[in-house]
């Protein structure tokens, strides 16, 4: 490790917990961020900051004004400008040792896997379901813990689907029919902070082995009365996806 990454990385590598093999394997690490807006602004500046070796980004939105109240990577002058380029170049400014790759694609059953590929975790911040069925049953497939966050008004939930464990498809078989998106019911902005922050945080324990992540288990926070509470979740042995294992 160069003396600029011991000095950038020197909080982490006082800790029992990720010192410095921590930081080495979070160096060496390949994460994949499925959307760079209100969940995946945040996570991806936590992991660019925090020296994940290769960040890929993966969103085809770009920049709108509805945007700037929550999705934190992005500026006024950058409205309609493809997301993950100009959150490239941001991540890229903060820390010019992770190499960002932008892929202004949209990830879908066809093409999830190949745009998965070689990653070592990946993350999920997207709001729509088919959405997160292709990236639960790619993940699955290639054998990547997956870390997945959901907000909706003031509530928000994390939870990891690792292998061997439940995936996203147990937790969800099928979409609701009464699905809501931020866009029709509202999310207090600060809200995305909180839970894209966590679903960093659970990326970097997974890769620096540090405490207990939320392997099967689901993190729901209420942001209105400031409480949290974690459940268990359990594998459907009818599962398309998993329950095969």
């Amino acid at each position: 490790m160069k003396l600029e990454e011991r000095e950038r990385y020197a909080r982490h590598i006082l800790l029992k917990e990720i010192g410095g093999p921590g930081q080495q394997r979070l160096m060496r690490t390949h994460v994949a961020l499925v959307g760079a807006g209100g969940l995946g602004a945040p996570a991806a500046l936590y992991l660019a900051a925090a020296g994940i070796g290769k960040l890929t980004l993966i969103d085809d939105d770009v920049v709108a004004l509805s945007n700037l109240q929550r999705q934190v990577l992005y500026r006024s002058d950058e409205i309609g400008a493809f997301k993950v380029d100009r959150a490239a170049q941001s991540l890229a400014a903060l820390n010019p040792n992770v190499v960002v790759t932008p892929l202004a694609d949209r990830l879908s059953g066809q093409n999830a896997e190949h745009l998965l590929a070689g990653a070592h975790v990946v993350l999920d911040g997207t709001d729509d379901f088919a959405t997160r069925f292709a990236v639960n049953r790619a993940a699955r497939k290639l054998r990547i813990p997956l870390v997945s966050g959901a907000v909706g008004r003031w509530s928000g939930q994390v939870s990891v689907f690792a292998p061997g464990g439940p995936c996203y498809q147990c937790f969800v078989p099928e979409a609701p029919p009464d699905a809501e998106t931020c866009a029709q019911v509202g999310i207090v902005g600060a809200l995305t902070g909180v839970i894209g922050a966590v679903m960093a945080l659970e990326a970097i324990k997974l890769i620096a082995q540090a405490g207990a992540p939320l392997t099967g288990r689901m993190l729901i926070f209420d942001g209105l009365s400031g409480e949290a509470r974690t459940v268990m979740l359990q594998s459907d042995p009818a599962c398309p996806v998993c329950g095969h294992e």
